[in-house]
């Protein structure tokens, strides 16, 4: 897949993964928006949109079902329903189901099946992974689309978008812990034997970051984050060469501060170090308590903005006490200079969800499948013909 046009525009009225102002979030979105329509010159009709933050919660859910099939084969109609069966949980009225994902299928007792059409059997099980968000915040990101005249295709937990964008299959297979650092929150997903099994969200990001350095230095938050940054642009991957250099000349920053020199033992071991270990400690505690510790021998996979942050990999080895890596976004061509990068993990993975889901036949939980659902025999060439003019500049 290519990517012809894109644009960035700094997160404004957001905050933790909530909509805290709903005004500025609607101007953010517009001016990424036309921006990006100018890059290309086309219209943006619809959109995919990521969700995260304190308000996701996920459960396992299990679902039965009798095969209708008098010859005892298992039809599409039957993995439907048995789905629809484990979908059928209490739920607050708060809350919106936006992905549900199976695990697993059992046929007649029998375990670990990953696709049961065309088996035979006379009772169709499943193990499923739900995912829940807060209907308010669901509503309001809505009514910012709509107020732009832009369709909502979707939505989809962010963890799951950076998943999809960044995770190998083998480490889908093996059992893996994807983790999404952002500005003011950790989205998280766990795959067990090749299936999501858990997800979570922590209320702490790199914003936490900024504002230690902010409060260590006494200096602004902009002035934080711009050391932030060139501490990631400058030591990121040198962990050894710090140590023979132990003030960091910040001249070229311009700071109001007059902040010409700091000691990077201070800031990297006692500021940013010490707030990693913070995060890397909760990020543990979610592996426990997701009870499927043992089961991801690929260790961690680390994505998003925060990812970049000086001495991200070392104290995550030393803290969880697994393998680690830093997830770059893949499968797409077209402007890599600009989005291969962790902090788009998330925009990436939406593509590719969003296109998987428009070629699938539509779930009932994502609303994409209606692309192939409007057509008509008669004309249905025709709106093949106009969806692919779409994706050719």
């Amino acid at each position: 897949m290519r990517i012809i046009g894109f644009n960035t525009t700094p997160s404004r009225g957001v905050k933790k993964g909530l909509i805290v102002d709903i005004d500025q979030v609607t101007e953010a979105v517009e001016e990424s928006i036309e921006k990006a329509e100018r890059m290309v010159g086309q219209k943006i009709n619809s959109a995919v949109t990521a969700v995260g933050g304190p308000h996701i919660s996920s459960l396992n859910s299990h679902g039965v079902v009798a095969v209708t099939n008098p010859q005892g084969e298992i039809e599409e109609d039957d993995v439907n329903r048995v789905v629809e069966a484990a979908r059928a949980i209490s739920l607050s009225t708060t809350r919106q189901i936006i992905d549900v994902s199976a695990r697993e299928y059992i046929v007649d007792g029998q375990e670990g099946i990953k696709n049961p059409i065309g088996m035979s059997g006379v009772r169709l099980e499943v193990d499923t992974h739900i995912i829940t968000a807060s209907l308010t915040n669901l509503k309001n990101i809505d009514r910012c689309l709509s107020d732009l005249g832009i369709e909502n295709d979707g939505f989809v937990f962010s963890g799951m978008a950076s998943a999809e964008a960044v995770l190998t299959d083998t480490e889908e297979e093996l059992g893996a812990v994807l983790v999404d650092i952002g500005g003011g929150k950790i989205d998280m997903c766990l795959f067990a034997d090749g299936a999501l099994s858990y997800s979570a969200s922590i209320p702490i990001g790199a914003k936490h970051i900024t504002n230690d350095i902010a409060v260590g230095l006494r200096i602004s938050l902009e002035s934080a984050e711009k050391i932030k940054l060139f501490l990631s642009r400058n030591l990121r991957g040198r962990r050894n060469d710090k140590k023979k250099v132990e003030d960091l000349d910040l001249s070229e920053l311009n700071l109001p501060e007059s902040l010409n020199g700091v000691s990077i033992r201070t800031i990297v071991d006692g500021i940013i170090g010490a707030r990693l270990e913070e995060i890397y400690k909760l990020i543990a505690e979610e592996i426990e308590k997701s009870g499927f510790g043992q089961s991801v021998p690929s260790g961690l996979v680390v994505t998003g903005g925060g990812s970049l942050t000086v001495g991200i990999v070392e104290t995550g080895r030393k803290v969880v006490g697994l393998p680690l890596r830093v997830g770059i976004p893949s499968n797409v061509t077209g402007l890599l200079d600009e989005i291969i990068d962790p902090q788009y993990a998330t925009t990436v993975g939406l593509i590719l969800k969003g296109r998987k889901n428009i070629i699938n036949q539509e779930t009932g939980v994502i609303k994409f499948g209606k692309v192939l659902k409007s057509f008509s025999i008669g004309n249905s060439l025709t709106k093949i013909k106009d969806m692919i003019k779409q994706f050719i500049p």
